[in-house]
C-alpha cells in the first residue's frame, strides 16, 4: 500500500529506531494476515509472541520490571502503527497495558514483584474488567460483589465487554466490597484459572473480529487477599486513572486507523481516471482529501499533546478526554469519506476501507463513549 509519509518528531535517535522496527514488523507480521483472521475470527495468537519477544507489551513501563521504558508520546506512535495495520490486534496490545496500570502504579512492592514481569514481557496477557451488563458508563452502578472472608473474598456476578475475555492468563477486575455506591468499589488481580470463573461465548461484532470481546462469569470464585490492589474501597479512583491512560491509547490507534483509511484513499484517487484527469486532480474530491489529511494531522495532534502532559507529570485528564473525542470522531468520518472516494469499490470487501469503517465506530464507544467525554470536558468547564 501507498502511505502518506508522517513527519514524526521523536524525543530521541532509539525512538525513531523503534518506530522503524514497529513500521517493518507490522508490515512483515500484521498486515499480511488481518483480511483472513478477521473474516474467520482467528485469534492471532503468533502475533501476540511475537509483540512479546519483540518488547511491544511494556513499553511504557519500568525497565527493571521487564518494561520498555519508554514515555508516552513513543508508547502511543507505536500504537498508532499497529492500529493503521490492524486494529483488533492494536486494541488488545492497549488493553493489555490498561490492564498492568493498576499493578504498576498502586501495587504492593511484592506485588510488582511477583507479577508485573510475567505482563510486562508478554509471557502474560492481561485484560481489564470493569463494565457490568447494567453499568457501562455509570462505572459506580456494578453488581459485582466480592465479599470478605476468613479464607479470603468471595466474587459473585458477572461482568461484561471484556477485550482478550477467554484468552488472557490475568484479569485486572473491579468489584463491589460495600454498599457505599464510589467508594464501596475495590480492585483485583485475578488469574485466568481460578476455580469457579467461567467465560461466555464472544460477541458477535461488527469489527475488531479476530480479537474476542466476552462476558466473564464469578460463582462463588475465592480469591486471596493479596490479590486485591490498592486499598479496599479505592476501586474508582485506580478505574479511572487508568482510563485516562486507555482512552490515549484507542486515541491514537483511531489515528492509525483513518490514516490508514486516507493512505487506501489517496492512492486510488491517484490511480482512477475519470474525464481524462486522476480523480485527485478534481477539486471535488481533492478538498475532500484535503479535509481528511487535516483531520488526521489534527487528531494526532490532540493525543501527542496529552502523552506529553502526561510524560511531564501534569494533569491530562481532560486533554485525553479530549484526545478520544478528537481522534474517533476524526476516525469515523474518514473511514466514512474514504469510502465515498473509492465509491462503489469501497463498499465491496475486495478493499479493507468498509473494515476501517467498521472497526471506526467502536472507538466512539469503548474506553467511554465520546458522550461521556463530552460529559468530562463539559465538568471541567463548569469547574
Amino acid at each position: 500500500m501507498v502511505r502518506v509519509p508522517i513527519d514524526r518528531l521523536l524525543p530521541t535517535p532509539e525512538a525513531i529506531e523503534l518506530l522503524e522496527l514497529t513500521r517493518d514488523l507490522a508490515d512483515r507480521e500484521l498486515a499480511p494476515r488481518v483480511t483472513q483472521d478477521e473474516a474467520t475470527e482467528t485469534f492471532p495468537g503468533e502475533v501476540f509472541s511475537i509483540l512479546a519477544k519483540s518488547g511491544f507489551l511494556g513499553l511504557p513501563y519500568p525497565e527493571e520490571f521487564g518494561g520498555g521504558g519508554q514515555p508516552y508520546e513513543v508508547y502511543l506512535q507505536v500504537l498508532e502503527e499497529l492500529g493503521a495495520r490492524w486494529a483488533a490486534v492494536a486494541v488488545a496490545v492497549s488493553v493489555h497495558g490498561l490492564s498492568c496500570f493498576p499493578l504498576a502504579t498502586y501495587g504492593t512492592p511484592e506485588q510488582k514483584d511477583l507479577w508485573l514481569p510475567q505482563l510486562l514481557e508478554g509471557t502474560h496477557l492481561g485484560a481489564y474488567s470493569l463494565s457490568e451488563p447494567q453499568a457501562g458508563s455509570d462505572a459506580a452502578a456494578l453488581t459485582c460483589n466480592a465479599t470478605m472472608t476468613a479464607d479470603g473474598y468471595r466474587i459473585n456476578g458477572t461482568k461484561s465487554w471484556i477485550t482478550n475475555g477467554g484468552r488472557a492468563d490475568s484479569y485486572t477486575m473491579f468489584a463491589r466490597t460495600s454498599s457505599e455506591r464510589t467508594q464501596g468499589i475495590s480492585c483485583f488481580l485475578v488469574p485466568a484459572g481460578i476455580g469457579g470463573l467461567t467465560f461466555g461465548k464472544p460477541e458477535d461484532k461488527m469489527g475488531l473480529r479476530a480479537v474476542p470481546t466476552t462476558s466473564a462469569y464469578y460463582d462463588d470464585v475465592l480469591l486471596a487477599v493479596e490479590h486485591r490492589i490498592g486499598a479496599e474501597g479505592q476501586g474508582l479512583p485506580i478505574a479511572f486513572s487508568a482510563l485516562d491512560s486507555g482512552r490515549l491509547g484507542i486515541a491514537a490507534i483511531a489515528v492509525g486507523l483513518a490514516q490508514a483509511a486516507l493512505d487506501e484513499a489517496v492512492r486510488y484517487a491517484r490511480e482512477r481516471q475519470t474525464f481524462g484527469r486522476r480523480i485527485i486532480d478534481h477539486q471535488g474530491l481533492g478538498f475532500l482529501l484535503a479535509d481528511m489529511a487535516a483531520a488526521v494531522h489534527s487528531a494526532r495532534a490532540t493525543y501527542l499533546d496529552a502523552a506529553r502532559r502526561r510524560d511531564a507529570g501534569r494533569p491530562y485528564s481532560q486533554e485525553a478526554s479530549v484526545a478520544k473525542l478528537i481522534a474517533t470522531d476524526a476516525a469515523m468520518k474518514v473511514t466514512t469519506d474514504a469510502v465515498q472516494v473509492l465509491g462503489g469499490y469501497g463498499y465491496t470487501k475486495d478493499f479493507p476501507l468498509e473494515r476501517y469503517m467498521r472497526e471506526a465506530k467502536i472507538m466512539q464507544i469503548f474506553e467511554g463513549t465520546n458522550q461521556i467525554q463530552r460529559l468530562v470536558i463539559s465538568r471541567r468547564l463548569a469547574s
